[in-house]
């Protein structure tokens, strides 16, 4: 069931007047988040949350918060909480964002399964909070050049998001101009499509790159269906969000979803110092288990 279908709540913008979120419905709110996303919303953000919050609810044509969270708690299919944190989610992502653990993949991790390849020839990699889908392209690119040289191994790359709003727009692989400034030319060429007329200053991923990435909607915050599945997990700028209760139970899941030898990546602006696990750090801000 979508706002729309909300009989006597939707009204035409003209004189729509929306009331302030109050503290106490902001505690709500944040409550709600947190329960079910693991995001730790601070009473600093409450401006925030109202602004972005506003927009949802002139969307439905609700002018109220505590019928809009009424709304959301009733709507059986969860569709509406799914806009809901959709509207709280912060998706800021570029490719080859921190670059220098790209370039530590290339020369340190992937030749090392290189090396100590038994039997196996597959790499698994799971790019956890993909956003828009600018990092798990970015890995299809970087793991495409290394194995161009190894005709005889794969690799998979599954990228997962809480937001279905990015995970569309990643799904569908089409970037304005400047937010491809920074991919080298020749691998601009080699996996983008410029777009002409009406698509011009645009690119789309091309089919070959985009092949290499399964997009899948995922709430870390669930239960992991898999266990000791993947070699590589980037997880960056995501345990921010996060008070330390839920970063401690988010890197146990990750230890438990990496095969032993398997290596996480978290962003430089993260640390996992100060909670309990069985990785070793081999550079700044990698691990591996």
């Amino acid at each position: 069931m979508s706002c729309r279908s909300l009989k006597g709540l939707e009204k035409s913008m003209d004189g729509f007047h929306l009331t302030k979120l109050t503290d106490s419905q902001f505690l709500k709110f944040s409550e709600l988040v947190y329960e079910k996303t693991g995001i730790f919303l601070k009473p600093e953000k409450k401006e925030l949350l109202n602004a972005r919050l506003g927009k949802r609810l002139r969307a439905c044509g609700i002018n109220d918060f505590k019928n809009y969270y009424n709304f959301v708690m009733g709507d059986a299919s969860g569709e509406e909480l799914i806009h809901l944190i959709d509207s709280v989610s912060t998706n800021f992502t570029n490719f080859f964002r921190e670059k220098a653990h790209f370039d530590f993949l290339k020369a340190n991790v992937l030749p090392g399964y290189i090396k100590g390849a038994r039997g196996k020839k597959q790499i698994s990699v799971w790019s956890a909070a993909c956003s828009s889908g600018e990092e798990p392209y970015t890995l299809g690119m970087v793991l495409g050049d290394f194995f161009s040289r190894y005709q005889d191994w794969n690799f998979s790359i599954l990228a997962t998001d809480i937001s279905t709003r990015v995970l569309s727009h990643g799904e569908r692989g089409v970037y304005s101009l400047d937010r491809v400034a920074g991919i080298p030319e020749n691998q601009l060429r080699l996996f983008f499509q410029k777009g002409t007329g009406k698509s011009s200053g645009q690119v789309k991923v091309k089919d070959s790159l985009r092949g290499l990435v399964t997009f899948r909607r995922f709430n870390l915050m669930d239960v992991f269906p898999w266990k000791e599945s993947f070699d590589i997990i980037f997880c960056r700028n995501v345990m921010i969000y996060f008070n330390r209760e839920t970063q401690q139970e988010l890197i146990s899941k990750f230890y438990g979803s990496l095969v032993p030898g398997g290596h996480l990546f978290i962003g430089h602006s993260e640390s996992i110092s100060g909670i309990k696990h069985g990785f070793k750090q081999i550079a700044s801000t990698t691990y591996q288990k």
